[in-house]
C-alpha cells in the first residue's frame, strides 16, 4: 500500500422480496416494518448487536475487512419485505429512483455491492430485479464492477446476467449460507480490482420445481448443488444452480444454471451444460410426496394416546409465510381441535385482530376466539372455539437458531392460547415459523410437546432440528396459496411446458 493509495469505493444496496404472483400486493408498509434504511442508517445498523438488514451487508463488509482491502462502504438504500404479493409498483420506482438519485451523487465508485433476492414481481414491471441491476449498471458504467447475491429461489432474466459482473446464489435450503455467499461476492471484487474479468454462462431449463422438492440435505437439487461445487477448478469462480420460485408466475422462471469463469467462457459453458443435463435427466424426481390431512390428525391423536411414540412436527408447506402464504389458513388447527387431539404447539398464526382480542380480554382469560375474524377468505377460513389466554407478548425476540440466529425478531403484539389440547401462538406481524424462539419465548419447552405445527416450507428444519430430524417431520397437504401440487394453480405467465405440470416437456441442450 503506498501513501497515496486511495480507498475503494463500493456501493452497498440490497432490495429483497419473495413474490408470490397469487398473494395480495406487497405495500411500502411491510418494507417499512421490517426493513428499509438509507445512506448512513444502513452502517450504523451494522454496528448494531442485532442488525435488521439482510445479513449479506454485513457478510460482504466483514469479509472486506478481513482481506485488508482498502475499502469505504459508500451506503446507499436497502429495503426488504417478508415473502409476500407483488411489490407495489409506486413503491418499487420509488425506491430505485432514490437508489439512482443516490448512485448518481456518490460520485466516483470502484464498485456495487447488491444484496437481492431475485425472485420479486411488481404489480407493473415483470422483472424488477432486472431493472435494478441494469438501473446500476446505467448509474456506474460497464467498467465498474457490478457483484450480486441472490436467494437460489430467484427467478434469472438475461438482463441479470448482463448487467452484473457476477451473480452469486446461495447453495443451502434451509438458508443458512448467506454470509458465506456475500463473503464470496467480496472475494471476487477484490479479484476484479487485481484485474480479473469474469465471464458467465447461464443455461435456463423448462423445470419450475415445488419448494418442497428444493432441500439441500438430501434429494435431487441436493445432488445438483454438491455436483456443481465438486466440479469447480481453479478457472472456475462461481456455480449457483438458481431452483427458481414458481409462485412468481414469470416467463423468467425455471431453474438456471449459471457458471462463472475467471476468464474462459468456453469452460465455464461447458460445465454449465453438464450441470444443467444431469439436472433434466433427474426432472422426474422433482415430484411432490405429501401426507394427507386425515393421515396427519390420526397421527396426531395417536402420539397423544401412546408416550412410547416419537413426536413429529407437522409442516403447514400451503400456508408458508415465507413464499407468500398469509400465516392464517385453519385447515390443520380446526381438524386437530375437532379430533381432540393433545400435546399440541402450533405456531404461529397471524391474525392481528385475535391478538388485540386476546390483549383485551387480559392474561388468563377465558374468551370465544374468532380466527380470520376480519380476514376471512378463500383458504383462510373461520374458525371459532373457546380458549383461554395463558400469556402476552410483545413478541420481540433474538432468533438462535438456522435462517434468523442472531437477528432481532419482531412479532408484534403476540399471545398464546390454549385451545383445549392445542396451545396456538397468534402473532401481529406475519413470519413464517422457523424459529423456535416463537414458542419459547413463552416458556415452552418444545420437548415435551407431541406433535409441533408450524406454518413454514423447510426453513423450519434448520431451526427445530435439534427436537426433529428429517424422518420426524411431515408437510401436510391442505389447501394454500403455497401449496406444492402445482396443479392447483391457474397459472398466467409461466413458461409451457414445463417439469412438473408438464410431464411431456422437452429439452433440446443451451443455444449459446
Amino acid at each position: 500500500m503506498t501513501p497515496d493509495e486511495k480507498p475503494k469505493r463500493i456501493a452497498l444496496l440490497g432490495f429483497h422480496l419473495e413474490s408470490n404472483a397469487f398473494a395480495p400486493v406487497c405495500p411500502e408498509e411491510s418494507f417499512r416494518t421490517l426493513c428499509y434504511l438509507a445512506g448512513d442508517e444502513i452502517l450504523a445498523d451494522l454496528k448494531s448487536e442485532v442488525p435488521k438488514q439482510p445479513v449479506e451487508i454485513s457478510g460482504f463488509s466483514g469479509e472486506m475487512e478481513r482481506l485488508g482491502t482498502l475499502w469505504e462502504p459508500v451506503p446507499i438504500v436497502v429495503a426488504a419485505s417478508e415473502p409476500n404479493g407483488p411489490c407495489d409498483q409506486a413503491f418499487f420506482d420509488a425506491t430505485l429512483s432514490e437508489m439512482r438519485r443516490r448512485l448518481k451523487g456518490a460520485g466516483s465508485l470502484d464498485g456495487v455491492y447488491v444484496s437481492a433476492h431475485g425472485g420479486m414481481t411488481a404489480t407493473q414491471s415483470p422483472d424488477p430485479d432486472g431493472e435494478l441491476l441494469q438501473m446500476v449498471r446505467d448509474a456506474v458504467g460497464p467498467d465498474v464492477p457490478v457483484i450480486a447475491t441472490l436467494d437460489l429461489h430467484a427467478n434469472v432474466s438475461h438482463t441479470m446476467v448482463t448487467a452484473t459482473d457476477v451473480l452469486i446464489s446461495y447453495i443451502t435450503n434451509p438458508h443458512v449460507d448467506q454470509a458465506e455467499r456475500a463473503q464470496e461476492a467480496a472475494r471476487a471484487m477484490v479479484n476484479m480490482f487485481a484485474g480479473m474479468r469474469p465471464v458467465t454462462a447461464a443455461v435456463r431449463l423448462p423445470i419450475t420445481a415445488p419448494t418442497v422438492t428444493l432441500l439441500t440435505a438430501r434429494g435431487p437439487y441436493a445432488d445438483l448443488i454438491n455436483y456443481g461445487q465438486q466440479t469447480k477448478t481453479d478457472e472456475i469462480l462461481n456455480v449457483s444452480v438458481v431452483a427458481g420460485f414458481v409462485f412468481s408466475d414469470l416467463a423468467k422462471c425455471g431453474m438456471t444454471v449459471l457458471v462463472t469463469a475467471r476468464s474462459d467462457l468456453a469452460a465455464a459453458r461447458a460445465l454449465a451444460q453438464d450441470i444443467a443435463t444431469r439436472a433434466w435427466d433427474m426432472r422426474e424426481r422433482f415430484q411432490t410426496q405429501l401426507t394427507s390431512l386425515d393421515d396427519a390428525i390420526e397421527m396426531a391423536v395417536q402420539n397423544a394416546n401412546d408416550k412410547t411414540r416419537p413426536a413429529l412436527i407437522f409442516a403447514d408447506v400451503a400456508d408458508n409465510p415465507g413464499g407468500g402464504g398469509r400465516g392464517n389458513t385453519t385447515w390443520i388447527l380446526s381438524a386437530l381441535y375437532d379430533a381432540g387431539a393433545t400435546g399440541v404447539l402450533f405456531g404461529i398464526f397471524y391474525d392481528p385482530a385475535l391478538a388485540r382480542a386476546a390483549f383485551e380480554a387480559g392474561e388468563g382469560a377465558e374468551f370465544q376466539a374468532v380466527f380470520n375474524a376480519e380476514t376471512a377468505s378463500e383458504f383462510s377460513k373461520r374458525f371459532e372455539a373457546a380458549a383461554v389466554v395463558i400469556a402476552l407478548s410483545d413478541g420481540e425476540c433474538i432468533g438462535r437458531r438456522g435462517l434468523w440466529a442472531g437477528r432481532s425478531l419482531g412479532l408484534g403484539p403476540t399471545a398464546l392460547l390454549q385451545l383445549n389440547g392445542i396451545k396456538v401462538v397468534v402473532v401481529s406481524n406475519r413470519k413464517q415459523c422457523a424459529e423456535p424462539r416463537f414458542f419459547e419465548m413463552f416458556g415452552l419447552d418444545i420437548a415435551d410437546a407431541r406433535t409441533v405445527v408450524v406454518k413454514s416450507r423447510g426453513h423450519f428444519r434448520a431451526g427445530f432440528d435439534e427436537f426433529f430430524d428429517d424422518d420426524h417431520v411431515i408437510e401436510v397437504d391442505v389447501p394454500g396459496l403455497t401449496s406444492p401440487v402445482l396443479s392447483r394453480f391457474d397459472f398466467k405467465n409461466l413458461p409451457r411446458p414445463t417439469i412438473p405440470l408438464d410431464p411431456d416437456a422437452t429439452w433440446g441442450g443451451p443455444k449459446w
